[in-house]
């Protein structure tokens, strides 16, 4: 038995929840997976897991070697990351969550930065405003905004967004300019409202100017779910929107897009990078953490 590979196994399935998922993360049969669990715990003389045909769940016995097995196969990952890192520098796969606008505007332009220090390299970006679960996916960090309420998760702070009030000039011209916030509530204008998936619930203009807060539920005409959609209902004059600062100023200075309400801003956001707390001593997400935090960093249009 390779009992470094049967460790790597059941520490796979208990955070994927699946031996399915755990075998494609460790690019294995689901057959061997199987295998080297039961070679594990006939070694060890203990039931590690309960497994059914619809559910895998963990025993006591497998509750108290988890954290173990996790905390030694990250110590001997870092020995040999240290060890090649020396004469080839990190090298292998990373899986990174963002959105869609902060992909396509900030984080895939600035990749050639990245790529010149770090060849070897191969990320995995998957797009989407979705909060996936970071270890049940075999992901190995995420970018996101917002509070964050999963407290397994550690999260580096990047920035705090400022974000702006726009609508496009061809709803100016048919509603005319917005001239208190209460007013997107009203029959006479509209807004272009985002709701989250995971939730359901739809994000209020949180609004504020020379210390009022305001918080405003807008009449809209359409809800969406993913930022590039998003942006592009407020181009097409769907209503008003807010939306980072960055993603606006090109749209505002080509005219595409005015600012209304000018006195009022919205309540900044703050940015997150988050990893499960065992994937921190991977070189690949230790370079690429240091990479992300320069990155915005070096943004004050942010």
């Amino acid at each position: 038995m390779d009992k470094f590979m049967a460790m790597e196994a059941f520490v796979r399935v208990v955070e994927s929840g699946t031996f399915t998922k755990a075998a494609d993360a460790l690019g294995l049969p689901k057959t061997a997976v199987t295998r080297l669990i039961q070679q594990l715990e006939s070694h060890l003389r203990v039931k590690l897991l309960h497994r059914t045909t619809r559910r895998v769940t963990v025993t006591p016995e497998g509750m108290s070697y988890y954290p173990q097995a996790l905390r030694l196969l990250g110590e001997v990952r870092e020995l040999e990351s240290t060890l090649s890192q020396s004469k080839r520098g990190p090298r292998g796969r990373l899986r990174v969550e963002s959105s869609g606008t902060l992909s396509r505007l900030l984080l895939v332009p600035s990749l050639p930065s990245f790529y010149a220090r770090y060849p070897q390299i191969h990320i995995e970006l998957g797009v989407s405003d979705r909060v996936v679960d970071l270890l049940s996916d075999n992901v190995d960090c995420a970018i996101r905004g917002g509070g964050i309420k999963d407290e397994s998760l550690v999260a580096r702070h990047l920035v705090d967004l400022t974000y702006g009030l726009c609508a496009s000039p061809a709803y100016v011209e048919r509603h005319g300019w917005p001239r208190h916030p209460q007013e997107l509530a009203g029959p006479t204008h509209a807004v272009v409202s985002y709701f989250s998936s995971p939730s359901g619930k739809e994000s209020p203009f949180v609004l504020l100017r020379d210390g009022e807060r305001l918080e405003v539920h807008g009449r809209s005409l359409l809800t969406l779910n993913e930022t590039n959609a998003y942006l592009a209902a407020g181009l097409s004059g769907l209503g008003v929107m807010f939306a980072p600062r960055f993603v606006l100023e090109p749209y505002i200075a080509k005219g595409e897009l005015v600012r209304v309400l000018e006195g009022w801003r919205p309540e900044p956001r703050p940015l997150f990078l988050v990893y499960p707390p065992a994937r921190q001593q991977a070189a690949g997400l230790r370079v690429f953490i240091e990479w992300v935090t320069e990155l915005f960093a070096s943004r004050p249009d942010l």
